[in-house]
């Protein structure tokens, strides 16, 4: 069973699926850049909304129920994986 939050992530990705496929209509078409560049911008808003969704469940599930438990790798891996996301975000 999906819950409501995964849902709403699948439904943002098609969402932005669906965008991404009118911007490469609209280059195909010869749109104006400014537009192409504006609608560009709009996906990546668009990701970095579902990218912080996504976070949000791990740190309330997985990096929850690691930090609670008693397994001292597990708890190390996920503090490590949350770095290598800062990291890749430049908020390290």
């Amino acid at each position: 069973m999906v819950d409501e939050r995964t849902a709403d992530i699948v439904r943002r990705l098609k969402s932005v699926e669906g965008h991404v496929r009118g911007v490469t209509r609209m280059v195909d078409e010869g749109a104006y850049c400014v537009e192409v560049v504006n609608q560009i911008v709009a996906v990546q808003r668009a990701l970095k909304k579902i990218s912080a969704l996504v976070l949000d469940r791990h740190l309330h599930t997985c990096v929850t129920h690691a930090i609670q438990g008693d397994d001292a790798v597990a708890k190390d891996r996920v503090l490590q994986e949350l770095m290598g996301v800062f990291e890749a975000t430049g908020k390290a």
